[in-house]
């Protein structure tokens, strides 16, 4: 197998978080049509009758859903294995049993499963998510898996969205919206969008007929020339409340004025179910393609809204990090809040606590809790929500949990951790276990830097228990675990 070599297979499972495993057809061996063609395992290097053959026969592949029979070529080859890209989908899944819901599908990446029925969605999460954590635990040793809970939308369903302004073909119109699959540059214009609220798409529509007629510039990222650069939308999916963000560079000078107009004139039009309570000018000359702010202005209204999650409320500003899934972030945080059991008298430590929201849903039911986050916003966003609802057994402290743990005097009987989607650092992770609390939660956006943690955990004398899929993030690859960590002698 070569890199640039095309061939021909069926994708046989999808493995967390995106990685399609193709068995392709083996000219060599036999007649793909007549099925006396062979293909090899991707673990054990053995074919269909059980007769090794090498692993170069698996193609890893991006973009797949399982039964779709496939064109790949390949373009890499690392560690003994083929890495290869779809060149063309030959024969739908068995499993694409519904047609596309949304107008740029499949040339954008965000929705790779909307093809498929939920139920199917979840099904194959599940069975990811078990696949690495039966891997991940100790030899010997079980825990109940209790499988995965959906969403309870599984449309409409994000507060929040990043849309890029560009153009979808070099020199063409202005758009707005999300990148095409593949490409770091083509942009996609989102009038359609199923996984935000209508509303979201009525403002996109509006932000991007308003710079269509005036003929306004989009930052080009190579050259670094250009204005307009992201518009960044939150909605509470409870409250109703809109935040807009545009966020260009310096480079041009514009009257936005009449943009807010335009704005405000679709709610008062109807053509909005929620209200925008503001509408800001975010100012980023930023060389990196990311959404920042070098300085904020206020064009209408204030520069945060509020969303409500297991009846308590949460003041969020333009880059506060809040589940972008409300509803889902509530079925999350009961089964966080079940695992960590009885909380009376106890002092909880909440590690990466971002805002501080896994805090304060365990502050009702515990002795105290105590958060710790190094993004100083972020802390001071805990604080104030903390506040506002009305919470005085929540402190939060900023700094990396590496160093701030020897600074902690209080000692904690439960931890929970929601680290970033690369795990916990090796050099956090023994001051963590050394404090040998009974219970630890973990909760994990990228299942495959939890069980890598896991290792270390089990080492030290903990086992895991329980464990649960929740799915936030309908028709994609992402989905969050939750595992119950306790010491082998509790």
């Amino acid at each position: 197998m070569k890199k640039g070599q095309v061939f021909e297979g069926v994708v046989e499972r999808v493995e967390f978080p995106n990685k399609g495993v193709v068995f392709v057809f083996d000219a060599g061996k036999g007649n793909p049509e007549n099925g006396s063609y062979m293909i090899a395992d991707a673990e054990n290097g053995r074919n269909s009758n059980g007769v090794p053959v090498g692993g170069e026969q698996c193609v890893m592949v991006k973009n797949a859903i399982p039964g779709q029979r496939v064109r790949v070529q390949i373009h890499k080859k690392r560690n003994g294995k083929a890495e290869g890209r779809i060149l063309e989908v030959l024969e739908k899944s068995p499993l694409e049993t519904r047609e596309p819901v949304c107008g740029i599908f499949p040339q954008c990446g965000g929705c790779m499963y909307q093809t498929m029925p939920y139920e199917e969605q979840l099904k194959m999460k599940e069975s990811q998510i078990k696949t690495l954590i039966d891997a991940a635990i100790s030899p010997g040793r079980s825990y109940e898996f209790e499988g995965i809970k959906g969403s309870p939308k599984e449309f409409a369903y994000r507060n929040k969205m990043e849309f890029s302004f560009g153009d979808a073909c070099k020199g063409g119109p202005l758009t707005l919206g999300l990148h095409k699959k593949g490409s770091s540059y083509d942009v996609l214009t989102a009038a359609d969008c199923k996984l935000v609220h209508a509303d979201m798409t009525e403002i996109l529509q509006c932000v991007l007929t308003f710079f269509q007629e005036r003929d306004v510039s989009y930052y080009q990222k190579i050259q670094h020339v250009g204005y307009l650069r992201h518009l960044l939308l939150r909605r509470g999916d409870a409250t109703g409340e809109i935040l807009v963000n545009l966020v260009t560079t310096t480079q041009q000078e514009h009257d936005l004025q009449p943009l807010v107009e335009a704005l405000l004139a679709l709610e008062a039009k109807g053509r909005l179910e929620g209200r925008i309570v503001g509408i800001l000018h975010i100012l980023n000359d930023s060389l990196a393609d990311v959404v920042q702010s070098d300085e904020t202005r206020i064009l209408y209204g204030q520069d945060y809204f509020y969303e409500k999650l297991l009846e308590m409320e949460f003041k969020i500003t333009p880059f506060s990090f809040f589940q972008p899934n409300s509803r889902a972030a509530e079925v999350l945080y009961r089964t966080v809040r079940e695992y960590a059991g009885d909380l009376r008298d106890k002092t909880v430590f909440d590690l990466f606590s971002g805002t501080g929201t896994i805090a304060q849903v365990l502050a009702p039911v515990a002795k105290q809790v105590i958060g710790v986050e190094i993004v100083e916003e972020a802390v001071a966003a805990a604080r104030e929500n903390a506040a506002h609802n009305g919470l005085t057994n929540c402190r939060f402290i900023a700094g990396d949990v590496f160093r701030v743990l020897d600074e902690i005097k209080e000692k904690p009987d439960v931890i929970v951790l929601d680290p970033p989607r690369d795990g916990i650092h090796p050099k956090a992770l023994p001051k963590i276990i050394d404090y040998q609390v009974e219970t630890i939660v973990y909760i994990s956006c990228k299942a495959t830097s939890l069980a890598r943690d896991l290792e270390m955990f089990q080492g030290r004398g903990y086992e895991v228990k329980r464990c649960m899929a929740v799915d936030q993030f309908c028709q994609t690859v992402h989905v969050e675990t939750v595992v119950l960590i306790q010491r082998k002698d509790t």
